[in-house]
């Protein structure tokens, strides 16, 4: 790899701890900017304890300038994955959100823009929920790209995705790149600021940005604490500690689960390969997995008594389905995922069981939402 001093900005969190020890491996040194957030990680968890005697480890904030400038000392790449995550959440923290995703980049770009530095490459974590509802078709009127779905029809347990012309049931196709950026929740609007911040600000400074809308990404080391994202993680510790499994809407509703080691190794090609440069990538498995398949699969796996109940629940500002067309990542970059869902379950769940049990706070993550009326 040419570059040699890389900077990950949240770089003890899930992927970014992956994605240091593979850089390592590579022959990089690697400084990480984390502020061990105790939601998604803390200071004695596993993630932070495979990179915290390799990695030079800076505990900050995104918000420090004097955290950025001594994280950026000699750094050639920058990988900023720091960010507040979850969609639900990010509904009532506005603030929180908006500051960590937003103004943290901004202060990252401000010095870029302002002092000296050795920044030659820089890679943003964008997000699929820029998409909102993604890419769908209509008999009628051909491809559209949907408004988040009305509290209305949910409500009458008509969870389907509609055409934004006619109102009919539209059909989900896989979402390219070039679909319509019109995200249905706060934490979708910060990460595509933070998108099109890189983007605008890379050009103008003559850095190479990289923009990743990565999928869901799951696999070991994934936080079984953090009640606000990562559904198998979330249903696996529901199942650990005895506890039953609540589907909402009607349990069709998908996700495109990506593999951790397929996100890193997407990632680094877009550290390594000028194509990236000024370009924006889907990463996934490019595939639709629906909810009901997902917890089916874990109950059996772990060969759990928790019953699973369609409940007809539903939260505001979740998607109906996404699932990431990868032509241009395969044909730009050469990426092709190796780890099948399958396969990805299998060495997930291998992993929770030598885990100890978590903390269940996943009724504590639903009784927020409900008080603040985006849980129905």
């Amino acid at each position: 790899m040419k570059y040699k001093k890389i900077l990950i900005s949240g770089g003890a969190g899930f992927i970014g701890s992956n994605l240091a020890l593979k850089l390592i491996e590579k022959g990089c040194s690697v400084t990480v900017l984390d502020n061990l957030s105790p939601q998604i990680h803390g200071d004695n968890s596993p993630l932070y304890n495979s990179v915290k005697d390799k990695v030079h480890l800076i505990k900050g904030s995104v918000l420090s300038y004097d955290d950025w400038n001594k994280a950026l000392d000699g750094v050639e790449v920058v990988i900023h994955l720091a960010a507040e995550t979850g969609t639900g959440q990010s509904m009532y923290e506005i603030e929180k959100y908006t500051d960590v995703n937003i103004k943290g980049t901004s202060i990252f770009l401000d010095i870029l823009a302002n002092e000296k530095h050795s920044v030659e490459k820089m890679i943003i974590a964008s997000s699929r929920s820029i998409y909102g509802e993604g890419k769908y078709s209509c008999l009628k009127d051909g491809i559209v790209y949907p408004n988040e779905r009305k509290d209305a029809d949910m409500v009458k347990g008509d969870f389907n995705v509609k055409c934004p012309i006619c109102n009919e049931n539209a059909k989900l196709l896989a979402t390219d790149e070039i679909s319509k950026n019109h995200p249905s929740s706060i934490y979708g609007i910060t990460k595509q600021v933070q998108e099109q911040m890189f983007m605008v600000m890379g050009k103008s400074l003559n850095i190479p940005a990289v923009a990743f809308r990565y999928q869901n990404v799951y696999g070991e080391g994934q936080s079984l604490s953090n009640p606000y994202t990562g559904i198998l993680s979330i249903f696996s510790t529901r199942i650990k500690n005895g506890n039953d499994i609540n589907i909402f809407e009607d349990g069709k509703e998908s996700r495109d689960f990506v593999y951790i080691d397929d996100a890193v190794e997407a990632t680094i090609l877009g550290i390594e390969k000028d194509e990236a440069n000024y370009e924006v990538f889907n990463v996934g498995l490019g595939k639709a997995i629906d909810v009901m398949t997902v917890a089916n699969t874990l109950v059996k796996t772990y060969e759990s008594n928790s019953k699973i109940t369609i409940s007809g629940n539903y939260r505001l500002g979740d998607i109906r389905d996404n699932y990431a067309d990868l032509t241009k990542i395969k044909e730009k970059l050469g990426f092709e995922p190796k780890v099948d869902f399958e396969e990805g379950i299998s060495r997930f769940t291998k992993w929770v069981e030598m885990q100890e049990v978590a903390e269940d706070k996943y009724e504590k993550s639903i009784d927020e939402m409900r008080e603040k009326g985006l849980y129905k």
